[in-house]
C-alpha cells in the first residue's frame, strides 16, 4: 500500500475530511488532496505533523507492514540485551555498528565492481 493508500484509509478510520486534516495540520487542502492523489509526496514536517493527528507512527505512514519487522530470533536476543548492564550493551551497539559498517562496505565495493 502506498503512502497515499495509507494516508487515506487512517484519515477516514479517525473520521476526519480532507478539510479537517488540512486545518489540523496547517496546509491547504489542495495539498491533502495531493498527497492522496499520490501526485505530491509530503515532506518529512508534513509526515510529523500527519503522524501526530493522525495519532500514529511515522513510520505507519512511510512503510509496509510487512518492512521493519524483525527476524522472531534477533527480537529475542535484543530483549535479552535490553535487560542488560548499560555497560555491556554499548560493547554490544559498538560490535553491531562494525559488523554493520564492514558488510555495507563490502557490498559497495562488491557493486563498484
Amino acid at each position: 500500500m502506498s503512502i497515499a493508500a495509507r494516508l487515506v484509509s487512517l484519515r477516514k478510520q479517525k473520521g476526519l475530511t480532507q478539510q479537517a486534516l488540512a486545518e489540523a495540520i496547517g496546509l491547504h487542502i489542495t495539498q491533502v488532496k495531493r498527497y492522496e492523489a499520490g501526485t505530491s509526496q509530503p515532506s518529512l514536517e508534513a509526515i510529523k505533523k500527519i503522524a501526530r493527528t493522525l495519532r500514529v507512527t511515522t513510520d505507519s505512514l512511510i512503510f509496509e507492514e510487512d518492512e521493519l519487522q524483525t527476524d522472531a530470533d534477533l527480537a529475542m536476543q535484543f530483549q535479552a540485551i535490553s535487560s542488560m548492564p548499560k555497560q555491556q550493551q554499548s560493547v554490544i551497539k559498538q560490535l553491531l555498528e562494525g559488523m554493520i559498517i564492514k558488510y555495507e562496505a563490502e557490498r559497495w565495493s562488491s557493486r563498484l565492481k
